[in-house]
C-alpha cells in the first residue's frame, strides 16, 4: 500500500465528511428505514455509515489522496448488521466488522491531528435511522423495530468523500476498494 500523506492542519473551507458506501440492498433497507422514520423536516440525508464527520476542507487533495490510496489496495469487507442501539434521541442501526474498524483506525491515526472531538471520541460504526426525537419517541420506535429485526449481513464497498455545506452534503469523491479478496 503506499503511504498515506499528511501535513500540517488547513483550516478555512466546508468541512469535510467521509462514509461507507454499502452494497445495494444494504443501503436499500437502510434508507427505507430512515425515511419513514427520521423526522422528514430534518431528514436531508440517505442512509450512510459515517466514518470521519469534519475533517478540514483546505485538505481536500490530500483527504481523496489517502482515501484513493487505501480503497486501491481494500478488497470489499464484510459487514454484519446484528441489532438495534439507542441514541437517546434516536435509533440506530449497529454494524460489526473487524475490517472495518482497522480501516477506521489507519486513516485516524494518520489523520490524528485533523480530527476534531467528535471524530478523536470512541467510534462505533451505525447506521442513524431516527435522530433528534423526545427520548420516549425514541424508545417507542426502538420497541417497535426490535419486534421484527432480523439480523443481516452486507459488504462494504468503498469510501466516499463529501463537502458538509449546511444540509444536504456535496459529492467530491467515490473510491470503490479495488484490492484482491484473501484466498480462504
Amino acid at each position: 500500500m503506499g503511504e498515506l500523506l499528511l501535513g500540517e492542519p488547513p483550516t478555512g473551507e466546508a468541512p469535510l465528511i467521509v462514509s461507507l458506501r454499502l452494497d445495494p440492498a444494504s443501503f436499500a433497507r437502510l434508507d427505507a428505514l430512515r425515511r419513514a422514520h427520521f423526522p422528514a423536516e430534518r431528514n436531508h440525508l440517505s442512509a450512510h455509515l459515517t466514518l470521519f464527520h469534519a475533517l478540514p476542507g483546505a485538505a481536500e487533495a490530500e483527504v481523496a489522496a489517502n482515501l484513493a490510496t487505501l480503497a486501491a489496495a481494500t478488497p470489499p469487507m464484510p459487514l454484519d448488521f446484528p441489532g438495534l442501539r439507542s441514541l437517546g434521541r434516536g435509533v440506530a442501526v449497529t454494524v460489526d466488522s473487524l475490517p472495518l474498524v482497522k480501516l477506521r483506525g489507519l486513516l485516524a491515526g494518520a489523520w490524528h491531528g485533523w480530527l476534531g472531538p467528535q471524530d478523536r471520541q470512541g467510534w462505533r460504526p451505525h447506521v442513524t435511522v431516527q435522530n433528534k426525537v423526545a427520548p420516549a419517541a425514541a424508545r417507542t420506535l426502538l420497541a417497535a423495530l426490535e419486534q421484527g429485526f432480523a439480523p443481516w449481513s452486507g459488504r462494504g464497498e468503498g469510501l466516499l468523500l463529501w463537502r458538509y455545506r449546511g444540509g444536504p452534503w456535496a459529492a467530491a469523491g467515490e473510491f470503490p476498494f479495488l484490492g484482491e479478496r484473501a484466498a480462504g
